[in-house]
């Protein structure tokens, strides 16, 4: 851990001096924003940026200015500095990957009032001044050397990020026409409404017309240029959407305030569902803050104790939507709790089989792997700390759970206790299916539908 100490004013003298070197990295900017408010867009928009006078994102001036006041309180004086003026003269901009050397200089020793005055220097990677100035602390009069306090780390994650950008692409796509399910409270009505603003759907509104265009009112929503097709309750409302599916008239599902049986019954349906030759399944593609990719996991809402057929269904629906959503090759976790196959733990011995399926060809399109706790699957540091050799372990892009409930606790702990954004769809039927939850918001309903158009558009292309 080491120890931090000061140099007291009496073992200071005139022409001391000390530095610290530092590179500018785009977190730096981002926590400098964060945590002084300054979202000039010179230093956190690079569009703008590039289109100003330096061409490029700058630094906050500040920032020069903090690291000097780094120097002054860590090393010269030292803990026990007290700042009293600082003078700064900004003379070129810092950029991204620009290394930084901060000096700091004594010039005057006040002994009166124990006060220093010292000159400070920021220099660029061609020992050209950046920043200049001078500041006048109070010095420390006793010698303090105390244990280095070891700080948080820091996560900085731009929330939604991953969803944002499977929005973006999804844009570039004409809007899904998707049977609205029932949209008869101001929840799913608004995420209809909100899901068609973005480009991303055209809705068909199933549903009593009466009550939609009563929440409408209520919410002052605008249903203009949107079809409704009327029906009396929900369980006609599933079997409609359902039925403007096999017609043609929608290439996907979207439920709204009904009960998900209500809507899966009308899809599984062997006479007029909506049923494929795979078994369905759901999948949360997850922006983790503390995870650098978009991380899927299955099944976490459909197949209560899949057997092994299933499971095979469910890891080829996941490598699909990962394909959909720009994954070219993804790495599959086939999680358990340990990592070896153990006879009495079923879900290790399937895990073995569906890589052996995947070798033969019966799974397609992914790199599998497994048995591997959760640990193992997502973490460097486990694999490395246990010594797995895998091209999966540690770095997954698909977690398959053994069961729905390990699926849907993991997918819930993410989200309550990691802040994860969750959006997912069902697929394995005809069309993708968003099946959103009550407790979802909208950035969740809005990045489900994106994600249901990039699988659309994957499967039609």
């Amino acid at each position: 851990m080491g120890y931090i100490e000061n140099r007291p004013f009496d073992d200071i003298s005139v022409g001391d001096s000390a530095e610290l070197v530092r590179t500018l990295t785009a977190q730096d900017i981002d926590a400098f924003a964060v945590v002084s408010g300054d979202v000039n867009p010179a230093h956190v928009d690079a569009e703008f940026a590039n289109a100003e006078v330096f061409h490029k994102v700058i630094a906050h001036g500040m920032w020069g200015g903090a690291l000097i006041s780094n120097v002054l309180g860590t090393q010269l004086p030292g803990p026990g500095t007290i700042y009293l003026d600082q003078s700064l003269k900004f003379l070129k901009p810092v950029g991204i990957g620009d290394t930084v050397t901060v000096r700091v200089t004594v010039t005057e020793k006040h002994a009166e009032k124990k006060r220093l005055t010292l000159d400070c220097v920021c220099t660029n990677g061609d020992g050209k001044p950046v920043i200049t100035g001078q500041a006048v602390v109070l010095a420390p009069t006793e010698k303090i050397r105390r244990p280095r306090v070891v700080m948080p780390d820091l996560v900085m994650h731009r929330r939604g990020a991953n969803h944002d950008r499977l929005l973006d692409a999804a844009r570039q796509h004409p809007a899904l026409p998707t049977a609205v399910v029932h949209p008869c409270d101001a929840t799913s009505l608004t995420a209809a409404l909100d899901t068609f603003s973005q480009g991303l759907i055209h809705p068909l509104l199933v549903g009593p017309q009466a009550r939609i265009r009563a929440v409408a009112e209520a919410e002052g929503l605008d249903l203009s240029g949107l079809d409704i097709i009327d029906t009396a309750h929900s369980h006609a409302s599933a079997e409609r959407a359902v039925a403007l599916v096999r017609e043609g008239r929608a290439q996907a599902l979207m439920k709204g305030a009904l009960h998900t049986d209500e809507i899966m019954s009308a899809v599984v349906s062997k006479a007029t569902g909506l049923r494929s030759e795979r078994r369905m399944s759901h999948v949360y593609v997850m922006d983790v803050p503390t995870y650098p990719k978009p991380l899927l996991i299955t099944d976490a809402a459909i197949n209560i104790a899949p057997d092994l057929q299933t499971k095979a269904d469910i890891v080829q629906n996941a490598i699909d939507l990962a394909h959909a959503i720009g994954i070219d090759a993804p790495k599959v976790a086939l999680l358990s709790a340990v990592e070896t196959i153990t006879p009495r733990m079923q879900s290790t011995v399937e895990a073995g089989a569906l890589c052996k399926m995947a070798d033969r060809g019966q799974i397609k399109g992914g790199i599998l792997d497994g048995p591997l706790a959760f640990d193992n699957a997502i973490s460097m540091r486990a694999v490395a700390s246990k010594g797995i050799t895998s091209p999966v372990a540690g770095q997954a892009d698909i977690l398959v759970a053994p069961d729905l409930e390990a699926g849907n606790m993991i997918a819930k702990q993410l989200m309550y206790l990691a802040g994860a954004e969750a959006a997912g769809i069902v697929l394995g039927a005809q069309v993708p299916i968003i099946l959103t939850s009550r407790a979802d918001d909208r950035r969740t309903r809005v990045a489900s539908a994106a994600i249901a158009s990039l699988f659309s558009g994957s499967v039609t292309r």
